[in-house]
């Protein structure tokens, strides 16, 4: 028996109003996003896929249609509700990572857990740790921004929405900053999260990023233009395997 969908939309519109215009960022979508899946979400710029995002992380209020999470229905929630479900429901993960710069690695991923349920320090400190040693960083704990890569940020930004266990986990370019083998170990953390059940949803203008994931949704003009299962998923282990066989044979030659 299949699963009721974690995301249900239907004829999702979204209007913004920009001086006397009024802009159709999204014109009716509906699309069911199932638990386990691992959605890539593609298009040019201004096609709708990031308007789209920010409604189904409840970072915005549709101007028409419905949205169920978890069979609930969220248009007609409150500010405070959507904070929970933002803060319980739905992990973040955006281009630019959104590091406190003077803030350690182990403290950013605590963050998430002081606007939740009352969480001991110690707890926290632990979820944090076993979030951080999960993207591979339980070495850098202490590490603040400016000591750590750019993929190594990514990483904590990762571990921060991870830390409170969320049903959802939506990605917003986070490859957009990284070099081609920093970004292929981005997508073996979200394929490995993926393995293990976590529903994840990822914007990208890259064809080989979207390519890691199992279901590529392409936008075009605020609608859905495609939906299509990934005849041919990549696997960023191999990619890793073969990117670093090939770097070594350039420096060699």
């Amino acid at each position: 028996m299949t699963a009721p969908p974690l995301v249900s939309v239907r004829e999702l519109t979204r209007t913004y109003r920009v001086g006397d215009v009024d802009v159709r960022a999204l014109r009716g979508v509906s699309l069911d996003v199932f638990p386990g899946e691992f959605i890539a979400l593609t298009g040019p710029s201004g096609s709708g896929k990031s308007t789209f995002m920010h409604l189904v992380g409840c970072l915005d209020r549709p101007t028409g249609g419905t949205y169920f999470l978890k069979g609930r229905d969220v248009r007609g929630l409150d500010t405070r509700e959507l904070a929970r479900i933002r803060n319980r429901e739905i992990g973040f993960v955006f281009q630019g990572f959104n590091l406190l710069q003077r803030t350690s690695a182990v403290e950013q991923v605590e963050l998430p857990m002081l606007y939740g349920p009352a969480v001991s320090a110690q707890e926290r400190r632990r979820r944090a740790r076993a979030a951080l040693d999960a993207v591979g960083l339980g070495d850098r704990l202490d590490h603040r921004p400016n000591q750590l890569s750019g993929g190594q940020q990514q990483r904590v930004a990762i571990a921060r929405a991870l830390v409170n266990s969320p049903s959802l986990l939506l990605a917003d370019e986070p490859t957009g900053n990284l070099d081609t083998r920093t970004s292929i170990e981005v997508m073996g953390i979200f394929q490995a999260l993926n393995a293990r059940g976590l529903t994840i949803v990822l914007v990208t203008h890259e064809h080989d990023i979207a390519e890691y994931a199992t279901r590529i949704v392409a936008f075009r003009d605020g609608r859905v233009k495609s939906d299509r299962p990934v005849a041919a998923r990549r696997c960023a282990a191999d990619d890793l395997a073969r990117y670093d066989a090939e770097s070594a044979e350039a420096e060699v030659a």
